[in-house]
């Protein structure tokens, strides 16, 4: 068997040119349409190139914000509690924890002054408070003592920690 020549019919030749117009304009459609959502993504991928930029730099200027907003309240603080510890009562043999107590009480009482006080002045102030508490002196079971400053930790809360010492 042999093919037809294409020549001889016309049918053929008809055939194939309306396959390769319609392929050449198929292959054209899908190209217009393909580069059309191209263009849309491409669009949408900047906006939302632009958006995470403009969101990053508002994230930015909000932590300076806070981190401004921290640091001037961190400058701000006040003393909200004073603590005050005895801590070698036991080594005088004072069972009476209520007279430990008062004496704690007393001392805290002195010290009401520092309440709502800026904590960058009570801090300042520290050689001022501790000798106003080693000044004084304190009877326990008709015994007298001076107290020290062992310790003294300033935050929100100031909390001294004392030692006992037989007054002379």
């Amino acid at each position: 068997m042999r093919v037809p020549q294409i020549s001889k019919k016309k049918n053929w030749q008809i055939f194939l040119s309306g396959v390769t117009i319609g392929g050449c304009i198929s292959w054209l459609i899908f190209i217009y349409m393909f580069g059309v959502l191209q263009e849309e993504q491409t669009n949408i991928i900047e906006r939302q190139k632009a958006d995470i930029t403009d969101l990053k730099s508002h994230i930015s200027i909000w932590q300076e914000e806070f981190k401004k907003l921290n640091k001037k309240n961190q400058e701000m603080l006040t003393v909200q509690k004073v603590e005050v510890k005895i801590t070698n009562f036991d080594r005088y043999k004072i069972e009476d924890s209520h007279s430990i107590f008062e004496v704690e009480e007393m001392i805290k009482e002195d010290l009401n002054v520092l309440l709502a006080k800026d904590l960058n002045t009570v801090y300042q102030n520290k050689d001022l408070i501790k000798k106003t508490i080693e000044n004084k002196t304190v009877k326990i079971n008709d015994k007298r003592y001076n107290v020290k400053v062992k310790e003294i930790y300033f935050f929100t809360k100031v909390q001294i920690y004392l030692e006992l010492r037989l007054a002379t």
